[in-house]
C-alpha cells in the first residue's frame, strides 16, 4: 500500500533541510559524556578579580564535539501510516538508508467565503508529515527525472 502522498519541496522544507545539513559543534556536559562523544579537549585561562585580594588565574577545561550532517526530507503521507511503513517506502522508493522517521498531525482547517450565492463553507483535509532523516552519505534527488 502506497503511503507516501508526496514529497514536500517547499521554502520551508527546503530551510529544515538546509540547517540540518551544517555541522554543528557541541559542548559536552563533563568528561565522561566527553569521552563517550569523542569530544575534543580545549583549555581556557582567565583571570579573576576580587577586590582586596590579589588577582587569581584559572583554568577550565571545555570538551567540544562536532555533530555529523544528516539529511532530512519532508514526506506528505496518509493519516494512517506509521513510522515503520514510511521508512521501509522511503527504502524501496529511493534507494537510501532512512535513520529515523518523525511525524507531525495537521488538524483539518475550517474554511468560508462569500460568493454570489452567499456564504460556502467547507473544510480542508487533515493530514501527516513525516521528516525522514537519512543515514550519512545518503541523499535524495527529487528533480533528477525531470527532464
Amino acid at each position: 500500500m502506497a503511503f507516501i502522498i508526496k514529497p514536500l519541496i517547499t521554502e520551508k522544507m527546503t530551510n529544515l533541510t538546509e540547517k540540518s545539513s551544517v555541522e554543528k559543534t557541541f559542548r559536552a556536559a563533563n568528561e565522561k559524556a566527553a569521552q563517550k562523544l569523542g569530544a575534543k579537549a580545549e583549555k581556557f585561562t582567565y583571570v579573576v578579580k576580587r577586590k582586596g585580594k590579589a588577582d587569581e588565574t584559572k583554568e577550565k577545561t571545555i570538551y567540544t564535539y562536532t555533530k555529523p550532517v544528516r539529511q532530512k526530507y519532508g514526506f506528505i503521507v496518509k493519516p494512517q501510516a506509521n513510522k515503520i511503513e514510511i521508512a521501509k517506502e522511503v527504502e524501496a522508493l529511493y534507494n537510501v538508508t532512512v535513520e529515523s522517521v518523525n511525524t507531525i498531525r495537521y488538524a483539518g482547517k475550517r474554511s468560508s467565503r462569500y460568493t454570489k450565492a452567499g456564504l460556502v463553507r467547507g473544510h480542508k483535509n487533515a493530514f501527516k508529515k513525516a521528516i525522514v532523516t537519512l543515514k550519512e552519505g545518503d541523499s535524495i534527488d527529487f528533480y533528477s527525472n525531470i527532464q
